[in-house]
Order: C-alpha cells, then structure tokens, then sequence
C-alpha cells in the first residue's frame, strides 16, 4: 500500500463520518416532525457503509506491475446508502388537541431517540477523530521521509 493510498483512506473515513454527522443532525432537527411532504411522520434515518474498492484499471495496473495483493484489499470506506429506519417504533403520544391526532387522540410522533443519537454522535465524533490523527501521523511520517534527502 502506497502512501496516497493510505491517505484516501483516511480521507474517505473522514467523508463518511462527516455525512453520518449530517444525518445524525437531520433525525435530532426532526425529533418532533409529525408531518412529511411524503406524508406521515419523519423517519429517523441510518447510514450504510461498505468498503470502496480500487477500481478495475488500478487493480490490472498493479498486477502487471508486480504489486502483491492488488485488488485484495480496499481502498476506504464509502456509504452505499442511507435507509429509514423500520425497525424501531414510532411513538404513540395521547395529545387530542394535536392537528395529527388520530380517531383516538394519539398522534405518531417520529421514531429518533436523542440519547441513541448523541450517541452515534459520540461514536461518529470519535471515528472522524481516529482518521485524523491516523491522517496526521502519515503526513508526519510523509514529511521525515522528505527530510531524510537533505
């Protein structure tokens, strides 16, 4: 693995924690959205990684040329997708008043939890932070290796 590659590692980790924040935010500004132009209540919503590959000319690139490995190993993480979330309950509030409310004075309120979010918040803060630092310590060791010409 060169050191470029190592560096889009990085930097692709960094990407995806940043659009899970951005859809950490999204379900916390929507907690209590009981009405979406698709109608019915906000969704929470949950990101989906997988690992990104080299692609096709890279990995032809790299045998011809030798390189042990080539086209085993990936090249990042990338998100595939983002999903609602339909495994977890809506929640159900008694509020008659409500303009949502159904026949029965319960109005669906949207399925996010703010403590699982803060949560994955953490977490995503947390991986952003590794990739940084992982980012940090390869350009450190990028700059002792152009230091060792002097």
């Amino acid at each position: 693995m060169g050191l470029f590659t190592a560096f889009d590692i990085c930097s692709s980790g960094m990407t995806a924690q940043r659009l899970r924040y951005d859809t950490i935010a999204e379900n916390l500004a929507n907690v209590n959205t009981t009405r979406t132009t698709e109608g019915g209540p906000y969704r929470r919503k949950t990101v989906v990684f997988t690992e990104k590959h080299s692609n096709a000319f890279q990995n032809l690139l790299l045998s011809n040329m030798g390189v042990k490995g080539s086209g085993i190993s990936g090249t990042g993480v990338k998100v595939s997708q983002i999903v609602d979330d339909t495994e977890t309950q809506m929640n159900m509030v008694y509020d008659p008043a409500h303009p949502d409310a159904d026949e029965n004075g319960y109005v669906t309120y949207p399925n996010v939890n703010p403590i699982t979010e803060m949560t994955n918040l953490i977490d995503a803060s947390r991986a952003y932070d590794a990739n940084v630092t992982a980012f940090n310590a390869l350009k450190a060791m990028a700059m002792k290796g152009l230091e060792v010409g002097k």
